[in-house]
């Protein structure tokens, strides 16, 4: 499997990286196994739940049971995903608390129903493109922050995340003109959002 090779590499690199410091390379190693045998659970478990040859009935409920395990494990995935982005932001818990259970909670949950209900990543086909960029760059800037040679500048970090999603944006809303200039129609760039 190309990912989880990939990722075992990236913590072979990480570690030799930190080779000086004893402390910070135990707890690296020991997150990126964690994380690499909780990914091959949960694919596995998703290969063991779609057997080919089932009948109707046994199809639904395993499919039901399927969509379930999934939500659950992104969910779990996301919540574990904003703490650790939030320490690549900045190390102050007190921000990291506000941001995660203010905005986080309140803000992004909300955005993002709003987003799926409206059928927005079908008219900004880009959205979601920018945003698998800016967190690639948050991963980038995580594994550079693990050695303190590196010292990003929280500002830095959200700026490169906010110009990703925002030339994602741009970029959908050009598509979207160029597609009704050629079919002829009249598309304002956020009327429909």
């Amino acid at each position: 499997q190309q990912p989880v090779a990939l990722a075992g590499a990236v913590l072979l690199l990480v570690d030799a990286q930190l080779a000086d410091s004893g402390d910070n390379r135990a707890q690296v190693l020991t997150a990126g196994v964690v994380g690499l045998v909780a990914y091959l659970v949960v694919n596995s478990l998703a290969g063991a739940l779609r057997p080919p040859g089932r009948r109707a009935g046994s199809v639904v409920g395993r499919a039901g049971l399927v969509v379930f395990l999934y939500l659950e494990t992104l969910d779990g995935a996301f919540s574990l995903d904003g703490v650790t982005g939030a320490f690549a932001i900045t190390p102050d818990p007190i921000i990291i608390g506000l941001g995660l259970g203010l905005v986080g909670a309140v803000f992004v949950r909300s955005i993002t129903v709003y987003l799926v209900r409206h059928d927005v990543l079908e008219r900004y086909v880009y959205l979601e493109h920018g945003a698998h960029w800016a967190i690639g760059a948050l991963a980038v800037i995580l594994l550079l922050s693990v050695d303190h040679r590196f010292r990003i500048p929280e500002v830095l970090t959200a700026l490169i995340g906010v110009v990703f999603i925002g030339a994602a944006t741009g970029w959908s809303v050009r598509c979207r003109r160029r597609s009704a200039a050629a079919t002829g129609e009249l598309a304002p760039p956020f009327a429909a959002v």
